[in-house]
C-alpha cells in the first residue's frame, strides 16, 4: 500500500516562496513517476510538474522559470520549490505518484497566495 502525504503549505505575499514535500511509504518510490497538481475553489485539477523515475522532469507553462520539481530516492520523497508565487497559484496542491499503471494521490496541502 502506497501513502503519500504532502507538507509545506501555508500563507505567503505575492512574489514570496515555499517549498511543498511529500512523503512516500512503500517500496515502489524508486521506480515511481511523481507529480504535483493542483486544484483552486471552482476550478478543474491541474497538473503542476512532473518527474520521471530517471530524474527527467516537466511543467506547465505557467509556473516554468519560476517552480522546481526534485526527488530524493534514497528519502522517498518528492518536493516543489515555488519562488515568485503568484495570486493565480494558490490552491490545494496534491502530490501523485504512478507506478505499474495505478495512481496514488496524497490529500493536499493548501497554498494561500495573498498580501
Amino acid at each position: 500500500q502506497v501513502q503519500l502525504v504532502e507538507s509545506g503549505g501555508g500563507l505567503v505575499q505575492p512574489g514570496g516562496s515555499l517549498r511543498l514535500s511529500c512523503a512516500a511509504s512503500g517500496r515502489v518510490f524508486s521506480i515511481s513517476a511523481m507529480a504535483w497538481y493542483r486544484q483552486a475553489p471552482g476550478k478543474e485539477r491541474e497538473l503542476v510538474a512532473a518527474i520521471t523515475r530517471e530524474g527527467d522532469t516537466s511543467y506547465r507553462d505557467s509556473v516554468k522559470g519560476r517552480f522546481a520539481i526534485s526527488r530524493d530516492n534514497a528519502k522517498n520523497t518528492v518536493s516543489l520549490q515555488m519562488n515568485s508565487l503568484k495570486p493565480e497559484d494558490a490552491a490545494v496542491y496534491y502530490c501523485t505518484l504512478t507506478v505499474v499503471g495505478m495512481n496514488y494521490w496524497g490529500k493536499g496541502t493548501l497554498v494561500t497566495v495573498s498580501s
